[in-house]
């Protein structure tokens, strides 16, 4: 990768990780709140993220850290077994990840439905919303989302206390200055994060004023909050408890890190991503996360995003934006206790709304029927009202459903056949979540240039999961100028390359 920097590559690249840096700071240390753990946690992780998986990840443009997406397991382990229970849970959950990128499964992550995703994240963003809401208030989350949810009013009811009411004052002014400045900055400053304008702006009202608001509290040194593994650490990776919640965050850890994924590379016409690879470089990670005491990585798509706009092109950005986190924390610490808790809440509160997506399933309910929508529906309800591996179990069962019609005939056959400039292939059969890590590797392999023909003539059935995702590569081949024509669809399938 170094060998191929020029001048303006590696330019691009330090511009971005600056950018990226930026907006991973406060959503690190927001996130680490959010899981019931002190700020340093997640830094560390951000830390982790950038160096280590970015020198090994095989998407070169996405950035890992700590996810929202993880945020409420986390909170549960913290609760029920104690933050020391994170490490070997960690570990074992890294270890799981590493052999399935070397067993070559990364592709069977995106055959989990878009809706039991896009569910499980909405009920996720309703969880932290709820959760983050009393911290607005200098005040802690209580034990499951829906007695946060009950006990919102009594907050509300209970602005008369007035430490209370200034530190949902220093919230309001983060929140509307995070919307105000995603709203009205101008052009030239675009690449400025939201949050960060929000979370200065509250600081320094908060230090101008001299408020009574709760604040950050992080140890003087980064090592100090390095918490390795006690002993009995065997006995802890043999616990059931321990393997079963490992088990739950690598799997929802590596469906969010390569999903993800899937959406940065849409986002631009560069090297695309090696899954497997991905997949155990956060193996790795997570691993070193859980030595370290810290909180469980994904790849996140808020960070990939801005790197990508940017401008970055090769993996330094991600890399760069670690050492300047160590730097800030190791040299600055003093800085980030000047930051009002509330703050940070704010940040997470919008960021939990952003994540219930109401316009993915309206998309998914034009295109493919009531199913995916109810499948949606059913996986945040279950995540809000139990806990997030039964949402998406649940969810997944859902999907199940629209195998029923077709479960004698689940085969799908791929043949391909060169005509001068143009390569067709011929899809017979039917086409499910079963197979589609067969079909996405088919027709990533399709020539890069001259006209594509999709011949679906024969195949007598698509389920949503497969059709998004034959939807999502046209338009990511027709954006790179490769024309793509359909020969024999009928229904949505017409739709697809519409």
């Amino acid at each position: 990768m170094f060998k191929s920097l020029s001048g303006g590559v590696l330019g691009r690249d330090f511009t971005a990780s600056i950018v990226v840096f930026l907006v991973a700071m406060p959503l690190c240390m927001g996130i680490a709140i959010a899981s019931g753990v002190p700020p340093e946690k997640g830094l560390i992780t951000g830390i982790i993220g950038g160096i280590v998986v970015g020198l090994l990840a095989g998407s070169p443009l996405q950035v890992s850290g700590p996810a929202a997406g993880l945020a409420v397991i986390v909170f549960e382990i913290v609760r029920e077994q104690g933050l020391s229970a994170l490490g070997p849970i960690l570990i074992l959950a890294g270890a799981i990840q590493v052999v399935a990128g070397l067993l070559r499964v990364g592709g069977w992550f995106r055959a989990i439905s878009p809706a039991v995703v896009h569910g499980m994240l909405a009920g996720i963003g309703i969880l932290i919303v709820v959760g983050q809401f009393h911290v607005l208030f200098d005040d802690k989350p209580l034990s499951s989302g829906l007695h946060n949810l009950i006990a919102m009013p009594a907050q509300i009811f209970g602005l008369t206390n007035q430490d209370a009411a200034t530190a949902f004052a220093v919230g309001l002014v983060t929140i509307g200055g995070m919307l105000g400045w995603e709203k009205f900055r101008p052009a030239s400053m675009k690449l400025v994060p939201g949050a960060l304008v929000g979370v200065v702006l509250a600081t320094l009202v908060a230090f101008v004023l001299g408020l009574p608001v709760a604040r950050v509290t992080v140890p003087e040194s980064i090592v100090a909050a390095i918490s390795l593994p006690e002993q009995g650490l065997l006995a802890q990776l043999l616990n059931p408890t321990v393997i079963t919640t490992a088990i739950a965050i690598a799997f929802i850890a590596s469906a969010e890190t390569l999903l993800s994924a899937a959406a940065v590379d849409r986002m631009h016409n560069g090297v695309r991503t090696d899954y497997n690879r991905e997949l155990s470089a956060q193996g790795v990670g997570n691993l070193l996360c859980g030595f370290a005491g810290a909180l469980p990585m994904t790849g996140v798509i808020v960070r990939s995003s801005a790197n990508v706009q940017a401008g970055a092109t090769t993996r330094l950005s991600a890399i760069l934006h670690g050492v300047w986190i160590l730097g800030f924390v190791a040299l600055l610490p003093w800085l980030l206790r000047e930051i009002p808790m509330a703050a940070l809440a704010g940040i997470l509160v919008i960021t939990g709304i952003r994540l219930v997506s109401v316009d993915h399933v309206k998309h998914l309910l034009h295109r493919y029927g009531p199913l995916p929508a109810v499948v949606w529906a059913a996986t945040l309800i279950c995540v809000v009202a139990t806990d997030l591996l039964t949402g998406v179990l649940v969810g997944i069962g859902l999907s199940l459903i629209e195998l029923v019609p077709h479960i004698r005939r689940l085969r799908l056959n791929v043949a391909e056949e060169s005509r001068g400039d143009a390569h067709e292939m011929a899809l017979r059969g039917t086409a499910t979540f079963l197979t589609l890590p067969k079909l996405s590797a088919a027709l990533e392999a399709l020539p890069k240039a001259g006209l594509v023909i999709l011949n679906v003539e024969r195949l007598s059935h698509i389920d949503h999961t497969s059709a998004e995702m034959v939807r999502e590569w046209v338009e990511r081949r027709r954006g790179m100028g490769g024309p793509v024509e359909l020969f024999g669809a009928t229904g949505n399938m017409r739709q697809l390359v519409a």
